[in-house]
């Protein structure tokens, strides 16, 4: 069964850091790209990020470009999103998900105070 945990949400003030975990069981997981997305109040779920399995290319939506940093670590099964400089624009849900797969992890809450 393919199971995925965010981690590491929390309430931080503008211009804060946060690192999120992405942390992956039940697959392959070094054979997936792994994507973080996220979902603000009254919004759509929009895609922050991916890496990919082979080559760890990277992704970013453009309000996340040069902010945002997503890594993984094939050996714990675990991908990572450093995120600095947020901005209460960043506040929402993050969830994590194998690409490919339908699975949605468990969330973690992002909520930056002006």
């Amino acid at each position: 069964e393919v199971q995925l945990q965010a981690s590491g949400g929390g309430l931080v003030q503008t211009g804060g850091s946060l690192r999120l975990s992405c942390a992956a069981s039940g697959f392959a997981f070094d054979d997936y790209a792994i994507g973080w997305f996220r979902q603000a109040p009254g919004k759509e779920r929009e895609e922050v990020s991916c890496i990919a399995s082979s080559d760890a290319k990277t992704y970013y939506t453009a309000s996340a470009k040069g902010r945002f940093t997503i890594s993984r670590d094939d050996a714990k099964n675990t991908v990572y999103l450093q995120m600095n400089s947020l901005k209460p624009e960043d506040t929402a849900v993050y969830y994590c998900i194998a690409l490919g797969t339908t699975s949605w992890g468990q969330e973690t809450q992002v909520t930056v105070s002006s």
